[in-house]
């Protein structure tokens, strides 16, 4: 007899999936995911200040962007472009670098961009986290960043 196992219901546990819906077109979403010049104006929670942010929109390539905290602390992170089909996915590994400049563990994020009658529903994943805290934390980064999206996409 088989072991069962509950493996893909904790693995869910330690995956986010955060949706969004912006009344622009998806091509502007698209821009704002992976034009520089857009980025820097909304990536980062809320009282952070996006200071750099470069990718080579491509399969293997490279992305990498480094924001600035309230406390003037700057925290970098990135990894490896795996898919590209603009103008509704983008897939691209993940991870915080240390304080070597190595990255740290590696995640995997999907976001889907679907028109929805001249809007855009975003479909943001991420997992797999080693821990449903680890998960909270960056949920609540995400959705003060998504905050800073909206308000920059209402205003372009």
């Amino acid at each position: 007899m088989a072991e069962k196992t509950d493996a893909p219901t904790r693995t869910a546990e330690r995956e986010l999936v955060i949706t969004r819906v912006f009344d622009v077109p998806r091509e502007l979403v698209w821009k704002a995911w992976t034009a520089r010049d857009h980025v820097l104006k909304w990536l980062g929670p809320k009282d952070f200040t996006a200071v750099d942010f470069e990718l080579e929109p491509r399969p293997g390539g490279a992305w990498h962007s480094r924001m600035r905290g309230p406390d003037g602390a700057e925290y970098s992170n990135g990894g490896t472009v795996r898919e590209v089909h603009e103008p509704d996915r983008l897939v691209f590994t993940f991870a915080w670098d240390g304080e070597d400049g190595t990255p740290g563990r590696e995640m995997q994020i999907t976001i889907t961009l679907d028109e929805r009658d001249g809007k855009t529903e975003m479909t943001f994943s991420q997992g797999v986290f080693e821990s449903a805290e680890d998960r909270d934390g960056h949920r609540g980064g995400w959705s003060e960043s998504f905050d800073k999206l909206a308000e920059y996409l209402a205003s372009v």
